[in-house]
């Protein structure tokens, strides 16, 4: 785990940079720690976001270190609760308080690095795992194929659409996507996630998987990757489980005798498959 705050309690002043609308419910942040303090993460980390006299939640961070510097990162917040109703209201300039980075990350510079990579990300959970991969399309000759599945509700709620477009482009990049329900504006596929995994032509023994999205897509993608015999030690999986605190002090996260936000939010399935309230 890497982190540069000085205190883990003490949040640290950061300015908003920018705003954007992505769908009705989610909207992208740009932000600057303040001064000239270092603030160094990995993908698949959080942050502690708070508003004085609102509160505090955690937030993935959804940029790589690999394109942002000089203290700032990047967000997506989903408009779900007090704090991040309130942060929807925020505009540029406006000045907010940063905890972190917290948490595991996805290894890409150890247990990923060499191998073959498939992401397959349901719904919010591109916000994490863009992070990682924007770290290794820009360190591309690290790795070996790279494959991206993405699933959304519907089209409406597709999020980083210009860059799913580029993915989409890429000759380096295999990506597929799909939504659940269609409107007359999609001319894609239609299914969960899942119905896109048997176009996957993959040498398990040299294939690492990433997956993150919601609880009820664990469950099969993970019964899909098995029929492709991928090993459990090659499945990593991000489960923002209940955090609050983000230092193992309140409990929300426990899972068994851990906790999400120290022990994760990044796991290699293969160290928590027995505890199966997590997935």
């Amino acid at each position: 785990m890497i982190t540069t705050q000085r205190d883990i309690y003490l949040p640290d002043p950061a300015t908003v940079l920018d705003v954007r609308a992505m769908t009705e419910k989610e909207k992208y942040f740009r932000l600057k720690m303040d001064g000239d303090q270092g603030w160094d993460y990995l993908p698949g980390q959080f942050a502690e976001i708070s508003l004085p006299g609102i509160g505090e939640c955690p937030i993935s961070i959804s940029s790589s270190p690999t394109r942002e510097s000089g203290g700032t990162f990047e967000m997506v917040v989903r408009d779900i609760g007090t704090v991040t109703h309130a942060l929807h209201q925020s505009g540029p300039g406006d000045r907010i308080a940063v905890r972190g980075p917290f948490g595991t990350h996805f290894p890409v510079d150890e247990a990923l690095k060499g191998h073959d990579l498939v992401f397959i990300c349901g719904g919010i959970g591109l916000v994490p795992v863009r992070s990682a991969i924007h770290y290794v399309l820009d360190n591309r000759d690290d790795y070996g194929e790279v494959t991206v599945l993405f699933g959304a509700r519907s089209p409406a709620e597709r999020l980083f659409i210009g860059e799913l477009y580029d993915l989409k482009t890429r000759k380096d990049v295999f990506f597929q996507e799909t939504v659940d329900i269609a409107d007359p504006s999609w001319g894609g596929d239609v299914g969960v996630i899942t119905t896109l995994m048997p176009r996957l032509k993959l040498v398990p023994k040299k294939t690492m998987v990433v997956v993150c999205g919601p609880p009820i897509m664990y469950k099969f993608v993970l019964m899909e990757l098995h029929k492709l015999q991928i090993a459990n030690t090659h499945i990593f999986v991000s489960l923002e489980r209940r955090m609050k605190c983000g230092v193992g002090k309140c409990g929300h996260c426990q899972i068994n005798g851990g906790y999400a936000c120290q022990d994760g939010p990044v796991y290699n399935y293969a160290d928590i498959m027995a505890v199966r309230e997590a997935i």
